[in-house]
């Protein structure tokens, strides 16, 4: 495993490289903050150790800026300090820190953390599985391109907005928002059970193919629940099971399949609404063209209370940057994504063309 070094003072700097080398670790080493960002682009490192006091930028600011970038995969960080009042390990924690070594380090005790900090990361192997298992889902659908990284992304940016919401104070953690960020790409798994002749027909859906595409919440519900029943313990089972259950419920009642509203309808099955329509609206599919952000933006707002939670509607327009670089960073390759024209001549989704959402699917 690859762990990054970061530290200002060259002595400290090489001790610290030795003793993980030492411990069969691959070390690549940052002067400060700015410098570390740079290098963690690549999205290869997910071990931190930093020290605090660098100039530029220093280990605080350089776990808050990290958080707040939204990597794909979860960094964990080790703040490595002089200072040991408990308010300065308080300080620390505040920010995102996973760990904290004072200093002078006693280098087993280093490597111990380091070697917990690892397992933990590998804890990601669940949210690999499911990922891939939501990818072999996908392939049926070539157009689909890069949904489920934005999806998941999105998710993860509205859970983190709407743990900040005091009305939301024990239905959102941190396990929560990992959860969602792991188990939402699941959420269209039972399209696996759609005939290719509905699923990738374009143009709009009769009646009877709708009936049949709708199908797909239930199904996808089913497969997870036979999974929940021999591990009933798996939380990240249960919220894939809700997701997949309910995301195309509506606030108002008028969803599928069971017709739930309002908190009847499981919190993450209302954020995954609010990510997957976005998501739809500014994609080209077989059977629609893209919307641009301003579209999007506009129809989402216009359905809230109606299809969309107004609380999670409200999280959107306050992240609204961190959707477009997403959005951007994740985009497809073609005429189909980049520049989005306003509104497409093949948006129709089905039968539900009197909606002023111009999805079916």
């Amino acid at each position: 495993m690859d762990v990054l070094i970061v530290e200002d003072e060259p002595i400290s700097r090489e001790s610290i490289a030795h003793t993980l080398r030492q411990a069969h670790y691959t070390v690549t080493t940052a002067r400060d903050g700015e410098e570390a960002m740079k290098i963690l682009v690549d999205e290869r490192h997910q071990l931190i150790v930093s020290d605090w006091e660098m100039p530029q930028m220093n280990g605080l600011e350089l776990c808050r800026a990290i958080r707040a970038a939204n990597f794909p995969r979860y960094v964990y960080f080790i703040m490595l300090t002089g200072h040991n009042r408990p308010q300065d390990t308080i300080a620390g924690l505040e920010v995102g820190a996973d760990d904290y070594v004072t200093k002078p380090f006693n280098p087993g005790e280093l490597i111990m953390r380091v070697n917990a900090g690892r397992r933990i990361i590998g804890l990601e192997t669940r949210g690999m599985t499911v990922f891939s298992l939501a990818k072999l889902a996908e392939s049926r659908d070539p157009e689909t391109g890069a949904h489920l990284d934005r999806v998941r992304s999105y998710c993860r940016v509205l859970a983190r907005r709407v743990q900040l919401d005091p009305r939301f104070p024990c239905q959102v953690d941190d396990e929560f928002v990992q959860l969602i960020y792991e188990t939402s790409p699941l959420h269209d798994i039972g399209k696996v059970a759609v005939p290719d002749a509905i699923l990738l027909k374009p143009g709009p859906l009769t009646a009877s193919e709708f009936e049949i595409m709708k199908t797909h919440a239930r199904r996808g519900a089913e497969t997870l629940e036979a999974a929940l029943v021999e591990f009933p313990r798996a939380r990240f089972l249960r919220m894939a099971m809700e997701i997949a259950l309910t995301h195309h419920e509506k606030f108002d009642g008028s969803g599928y399949p069971s017709g739930l509203a309002g908190g009847q309808i499981p919190l993450c099955g209302r954020i995954v609404a609010v990510a997957d329509v976005y998501d739809a609206l500014t994609s080209k599919r077989v059977y629609k063209d893209a919307f641009s952000h301003e579209k999007a933006r506009s129809i989402i707002v216009g359905e809230s209370g109606r299809h969309f939670d107004p609380e999670v509607v409200a999280a959107f327009l306050a992240e609204e940057r961190q959707f477009t670089e997403i959005r951007s960073r994740f985009a497809d390759g073609g005429a189909g994504y980049g520049s989005l024209p306003a509104v497409g001549a093949a948006a129709q989704g089905g039968p539900l063309t009197e909606s002023p959402l111009p999805l079916g699917r």
